[in-house]
């Protein structure tokens, strides 16, 4: 269902002012808020916070909104984030507070959390010790409200901040099926975001009674193109984002939907060895599948490439594989309609227009940090962030923008747990972005310039999962890009 904000309270359709007026402001520090055992406490009003535009919510009084404390309360769902952090990353915990799910109006039924069936929910927390700000997020691939919640929300949440998520109004492999039009369902994550930014405001000044005096969004995969959506559309919602490796659309391409075909095409060659193997790994390295990735290669085709080809050329491109849904898993080349064979630049004019419904321009309107591995090998930096990069700055907005290439970071960390001495995790490099982009916003103390982030001298696992400078001062070499 796409989303229309016509009949939206006009209160929360208006917003509160950003920090663009509050520059020279740094968020307040954490202050003791009424515990939850106080019969005067924020449990004594919690039934009196109500979510704007929300046609259902609950509210819960917990002693821990981190992980720490949800999985057992059960409010949160670990199913949803797995596979996106690393094994032994800490869990911080001693955040009590309130945690408000609930849903939006929607007419699609993918999401079956809390046996609603029915999309559009949301998760707001409410930490008793706020700092004043508010950082909001969109989920990573076809995943639910839940599924930032180990890699931000518990770190976020630990430094004082409220958070927000939404499962971006449908759910699941078939999210596809939601809306009417090619790009109605990836058009409505957009909306959504926007929906819950709005709604998470208001609730935030009702629950502490002044609005938040900073508003962060960030988001991994396809959470980080909400990021920069979302700064580029509506800028006066947020003071700034962290882009966490996010998916590029655009109708003049890249976009997944040129060079996934080629990995498919490609990969069984290689794999299958022989005469033929060694070009076809160039053809690979040449769709911008780094050499050096090839060790992750194996992984990625059986998991990733020909799902991700296949649901997305569907949203965008139903009529490739005419009444088929969502095409043939691992075709072979030749095979009809296979998504192997897909040639974006041959389809119909309507396929380009429905990207061009959901495209990035470059055009930022707040500070925005980027972050991608050069190791990915789901959405390779060369074919993604780089190009990013480039529009920020021919659209006359890098002074807004750092990107930072993480030199043996891949798409998803828990695949660190199985390369340990090929990969390092992004998760601590998000960390540091975050605490750069809050000195940015502060006190104006720009981050380190754009540049390739080197691995540092002989850092082990441990020390890697701890710590992610910018700047090269951990011993890693790097190169600066502007």
């Amino acid at each position: 269902m796409r989303l229309s904000y016509s009949s939206a309270p006009r209160l929360w359709q208006r917003g509160v002012p950003t920090a663009l007026a509050l520059a020279a402001l740094a968020i307040a520090p954490a202050t003791a808020m009424a515990t939850p055992g106080n019969p005067g406490g924020h449990c004594a009003h919690l039934t009196h916070v109500r979510v704007p535009g929300a046609e259902h919510q609950q509210a819960a009084c917990l002693d821990e909104l981190t992980t720490a404390g949800t999985v057992a309360s059960g409010h949160t769902d670990p199913a949803d984030w797995a596979g996106l952090t690393p094994k032994d990353l800490a869990v911080p915990s001693g955040v009590p507070g309130s945690q408000i799910d609930g849903y939006f109006p929607d007419t699609s039924t993918t999401n079956t959390n809390h046996g609603w069936r029915h999309d559009a929910q949301f998760v707001i927390r409410l930490p008793d010790r706020w700092n004043g700000g508010l950082v909001v997020a969109g989920t990573p691939g076809n995943r639910e409200q839940y599924a930032n919640d180990r890699a931000i929300a518990d770190w976020v949440l630990a430094r004082g901040y409220a958070y927000a998520a939404t499962d971006k109004g449908n759910t699941g492999l078939a999210f596809h099926q939601d809306g009417k039009a090619p790009g109605d369902a990836i058009a409505e994550w957009n909306d959504r975001l926007t929906q819950l930014t709005r709604a998470a405001r208001a609730t935030v000044a009702q629950r502490y009674h002044r609005p938040p005096s900073r508003t962060l969004v960030t988001g991994m995969s396809n959470g980080g193109y909400l990021v920069r959506w979302q700064l580029e559309n509506h800028p006066e919602l947020y003071d700034g984002g962290v882009d966490w490796e996010g998916t590029l659309w655009r109708s003049s391409g890249p976009t997944l939907l040129d060079f996934l075909p080629k990995a498919l095409s490609h990969y069984p060659v290689y794999a299958a060895g022989g005469e033929d193997a060694g070009q076809a790994r160039e053809a690979l390295h040449a769709a911008g599948f780094p050499a050096g990735s090839e060790f992750l290669w194996p992984y990625h085709y059986k998991v990733y490439w020909d799902l991700t080809q296949r649901i997305y050329r569907e949203e965008l491109d139903p009529g490739f594989d005419g009444t088929a849904e969502a095409g043939t898993p691992y075709c072979a080349t030749g095979t009809p309609a296979c998504d192997a064979d897909y040639d974006y630049a041959a389809r119909p004019d309507e396929v380009r227009q429905a990207v061009e419904r959901i495209a990035l321009t470059g055009r930022i309107g707040k500070p925005l940090i980027t972050l991608h591995g050069t190791l990915d090998v789901l959405l390779p930096i060369g074919q993604d962030s780089d190009v990013y990069a480039r529009m920020v700055r021919k659209a006359g907005r890098g002074h807004l923008h750092r990107y930072y290439r993480i030199e043996g970071a891949t798409h998803t960390d828990a695949l660190v747990d199985l390369f340990p001495d090929r990969l390092r995790p992004l998760t601590p490099c998000h960390r540091t972005a975050f605490t750069a982009l809050e000195n940015w916003l502060a006190a104006g103390h720009r981050p380190p310039a754009s540049r390739t982030i080197g691995l540092p001298a002989q850092a082990d696992a441990a020390a890697l999962l701890d710590s992610c400078s910018l700047d090269g001062r951990d011993g890693a070499p790097s190169s600066s890009r502007s």
